[in-house]
């Protein structure tokens, strides 16, 4: 028995971090038992656990989130220590810790920077001795810079963050990073703080405006001894600064590092500047302690090929489409000046980044004199410098190089996948190679994009935090990755900015004021992505940090709605929506809005969010709050009847998006009538996607939830545009912004919106995971979960693993060539399953935690391939198919043309005026049904 993936807020051994909210979560492996018979949860102060400072124990203690109670102080570090035992007797013990930042202390040292007149980046340096080297017991520096900024002990990097302190909405805070430096500290001391432009400082978003125009940094050093006093060293005029040889970084605009840039001008060092204008005194008062999770160099990649292209370029491709930088063995003589630049696809053989807009600058590097040069037994050089950008991040998967002397060598380069430092925690693997590729662009996606905050791309003069990308692909993200402090951290940034709008929402974050839409669906965010943290990890403390955020999203809409209206019930058709994003039925198919009336989407979800509110309010007891919310939500829910809803339960708005929003959030009178006219939409429409951002997102999903699987799957296996798979076909290795930001010859479908890493339309990954696997959260949390698998002939095995707050699940199944279908389960300890056999015959039943296997003959033959309701299309495809239906009606040959060919097998029971008996087209459609896939 073990305890496993035991965490702080979301977070292993969180250092530094905001501890508004304090919850301990854990998994347990390997145990004999099936569930827990007591729980002991222990705070303290000391590693021995001495000073127990919390103690809560019990048999209904959350492996999910148990709540810390305990008086916290700062730059202090407490250990936590959970204790199982099982129904068999069995006990396992596992220990964590968490340290505190600087709270609400008063910081000591001051923000420092630059004489207004220099331009360049500096580097800020202080020298220090220490006289007790051997005593020093702990030693933790507390810093911030902006624009971004790196820190240097005796000229080795602190910590492995990059980026820091990260995206931020700088009006409202200025986060600290807290590293552990006791392993640097010497005699003899050089602390020094590089600063870049970053987001702070440069150029960024869709204004002109700049948080600030001044670098700045400040940081306490505090040593502690083992007598315990202390020591602290901190950012005052006593420090120095200097030009760095980063001539100029931007996050669009790239980076210039020039080792050569002093060579020949004076570079003296100077006295600081304490920053005391009332702009930086205001600064002070913003800094807290982080909520980001790290930023890190999470992968590396080599490169895949060389190519020199028709135009006699050198172009570098890396095989994957990712965020990150391309470094560099530095081998270069001095004064070499290489220009490396970005590219997410060829054109015509050649590099192209036209799709980037302003954001071509590219990295360069001028090179200065190597000090070694060892050559190792194979020629290489052992001890050169690895040479990267400090201050920017590129998202490519070609990369153009220029200035290289004589030939290049790919193994002198490698690609740094840098994103924010989340656990992977679901795995799918399919026995069709093409879906695999989907999965795994979906999953590149979701680390281009998870840079601090979730952004809509990552290679453009954009890459901001879009909040319907981020909603919509939320329960698709946390299947994936554990996101609950990754949230967190978006969450309040966009809880921060909602405090200055009356209760409003932006479309996206960051959100310079008066640039940035209020809209439904993007302003939705707020209660769909903490209603997803809910159905995953439900710990009602996180619930109540964002309580607020989703309460007054709902109460500015009902305020809009009363200044309208009189009252807070209405169509929102008012003002600015974005709608169905870059829907296919809008005026032409490369419009960016759908067809699908703004006013009716935009009720729909203010329905939505008001229903989810008031389902919150009752976890979290607020009794009041719901009955007000549930009846809010009942009364836009009769506004959307009367105004959409035939008397009869026929939906007016004819589009894709509507039908299916309104089966997901249950917005109907008759839901077998909406469910027929949507089906008929969809025949109609050629079971051809339609749909945009609103849609699309949930297609999949909503026809698994309501018996359509096999049309899900279909949905799912087009290969023609638009689809998931034209993209795969393509050679995508992420998802893209439009269905065909490629045309069928590889061409770019225009450039001024137009990225090839969207993470959005990924967000058909949820069905793979909740529908095709079956695996989904029964009650909140997956304690209880749903099993419930829709295997498809269309593939023949998948295997899916979920490492849930509560423990790992793994839900696989295969279709045999006998037609069997084997299932392999398992549940994890304390946990249960409600589980349903795919074609058993309905058999349900609860499995408790433990690993099952299970074989048998379905009820309807997988192997099966055609049925009476299969397209006459798919028919016409299949020459053996074909032949069996004209052999036994030769008369349906007629049919094959683009007018009936999406018509099914079973029209053919009613074609009597063509020739064509009831009889015989029973017997074509039983010679069809005999046909098998294997």
């Amino acid at each position: 028995m073990e305890i496993t993936r035991l965490k702080i807020n979301g977070m292993m051994c969180p250092l530094g971090y905001s501890c508004d909210v304090l919850n301990v979560s854990w998994n347990v492996e390997h145990a004999k038992g099936k569930r827990a018979v007591m729980v002991k949860v222990e705070a303290a102060g000391d590693e021995g656990f001495e000073n127990i400072l919390f103690k809560r124990e019990g048999q209904d203690l959350s492996c999910s989130g148990t709540r810390l109670e305990l008086e916290i102080t700062p730059r202090t570090r407490y250990f936590v220590r959970v204790t199982v035992t099982d129904d068999q007797g069995d006990s396992a013990q596992g220990t964590t810790w968490f340290e505190t930042g600087k709270m609400d202390e008063t910081w000591k040292a001051d923000w420092i920077g630059t004489k207004q007149e220099d331009f360049f980046h500096p580097v800020l340096k202080k020298s220090f001795q220490t006289q007790r080297l051997a005593g020093i017991v702990k030693a933790r520096l507390y810093i911030c810079g902006v624009g971004v900024y790196e820190a240097y002990l005796n000229g080795k990097k602190v910590g492995d963050e990059v980026l820091a302190p990260f995206l931020n909405d700088y009006r409202f805070a200025l986060q600290t990073q807290t590293y552990d430096v006791t392993d640097m500290i010497g005699g003899k001391n050089d602390l020094e703080i590089l600063l870049g432009n970053g987001w702070y400082k440069g150029r960024f978003g869709q204004s002109d405006e700049t948080y600030g125009d001044r670098f700045a940094a400040i940081a306490e050093l505090h040593l502690i001894y083992e007598d315990g006093t202390s020591d602290v060293i901190q950012t005052d005029e006593s420090w120095v600064y200097r030009g760095s040889n980063i001539e100029d970084s931007g996050i669009y605009d790239g980076e210039i590092l020039n080792r050569i840039l002093w060579k020949n001008r004076e570079n003296p060092w100077k006295s600081v500047e304490k920053l005391s204008e009332p702009q930086q005194i205001e600064m002070k008062e913003l800094l807290t302690d982080r909520f980001s999770i790290p930023v890190l160099i999470k992968e590396t990649l080599p490169v895949k090929d060389v190519i020199l292209t028709p135009a006699g370029e050198t172009v570098l491709d890396m095989g994957q489409n990712f965020t990150g930088w391309l470094v560099f063995r530095d081998v270069l003589p001095e004064g070499t000046r290489v220009h490396l630049e970005f590219g997410e696809v060829l054109q015509n053989g050649n590099f192209y980044n036209g799709n980037y807009r302003t954001a071509t600058g590219g990295f360069t590097y001028v090179a200065g004199k190597r000090e070694s040069q060892i050559e190792s037994g194979e020629g290489k050089t052992e001890d050169v410098e690895l040479v990267r950008p400090h201050f920017t991040f590129f998202g490519f998967r070609y990369v153009k190089v220029s200035g290289w002397p004589g030939k290049l060598d790919p193994e002198d380069f490698t690609g740094y996948v840098i994103y924010s430092d989340l656990e992977r925690t679901g795995f799918l693997e399919t026995s069709d190679a093409k879906i695999n590729q989907l999965y795994s662009n979906c999953l590149w996606g979701q680390k281009s994009n998870f840079l601090d905050m979730p952004t809509d791309c990552p290679q453009r003069d954009e890459r901001l935090g879009w909040t319907a990308d981020a909603q919509v692909f939320s329960p698709t993200a946390t299947y994936n990755m554990d996101t609950r402090a990754f949230y967190r951290k978006y969450l309040w940034d966009m809880r921060n900015v909602q405090t200055v709008m009356d209760g409003a929402v932006p479309a996206h974050l960051p959100a310079a004021e008066g640039m940035c839409p209020v809209c439904s669906v993007w302003g939705d965010a707020a209660t769909f992505i903490p209603y997803t943290i809910w159905k995953f990890y439900a710990v009602p403390d996180e619930m109540e940090f964002l309580y607020p955020l989703m309460k007054e999203w709902v109460d500015y809409i009902a305020g809009q709605m009363q200044k309208q209206y009189g009252k807070n019930v209405g169509i929102w058709d008012f003002t600015f929506h974005f709608g169905d994003w870059l829907a296919l039925d809008g005026p032409t198919e490369q419009s960016v809005k759908g067809g699908t009336p703004d006013g009716y989407l935009a009720t729909v979800y203010y329905y939505q969010s008001a229903s989810i509110v008031a389902e919150i309010s009752g976890k979290l007891g607020k009794e009041k709050e719901q009955r007000e919310y549930s009846r809010l939500a009942e009364e836009i829910k009769d506004c959307l009847l009367y105004e959409y809803f035939t008397p009869a339960g026929h939906l007016s708005v004819n589009t894709q998006a509507a039908y299916i929003v309104a089966l997901k959030f249950g917005i109907y009178r008759d839901k077998e009538v909406l469910l027929k006219d949507f089906l008929d939409l969809l025949k109609r429409h050629q079971y051809r996607i339609k749909c945009g951002f609103v849609g699309a997102p949930l297609l999949c999903q909503v026809l698994s939830e309501n018996g359509q699987s096999d049309l899900a799957y279909h949905f799912l296996f087009q290969e023609g545009f638009p689809s998931w798979l034209y993209a795969v076909n393509l050679g995508a290795t992420t998802i893209w912004e439009r269905w065909n930001s490629l045309l069928p010859d590889g061409t770019i479908n225009g450039t001024e919106m137009n990225s090839l890493n969207h993470y959005s339309y990924g967000s058909v990954i949820e069905f793979l995971y909740a529908y095709a696997a079956g695996l989904r959260p029964k009650e909140a949390g997956f304690e209880h979960v749903i099993v419930a698998p829709c295997p498809s002939s269309r593939m023949r095995e998948l295997k899916c693993t979920y490492l849930s707050p509560a423990g790992r699940y793994v839900v696989n199944w295969k279709l045999t060539g006998e037609g069997k279908v084997k299932m392999h389960l398992e549940v994890p300890f304390g946990c249960r399953a409600l589980v349903t056999l795919p074609e058993s015959g309905n058999e349900t039943f609860e499995a408790e935690a433990g690993s099952y296997d299970y074989e048998y003959m379905p009820v309807h033959d997988y192997r099966q391939k055609y049925f009476e309701n299969t397209p006459l299309c798919e028919v016409f495809a299949d020459p053996e198919a074909k032949a069996v239906l004209l052999k036994c009606i030769p008369q349906a040959a007629v049919l094959d043309n683009p007018v009936d060919a999406e018509e099914e097998l079973k029209v053919l029971y009613d074609r009597a005026f063509m020739g064509i008996t009831a009889e015989d087209a029973k017997k074509a459609v039983g010679e069809l049904e005999k046909i098998k896939l294997w």
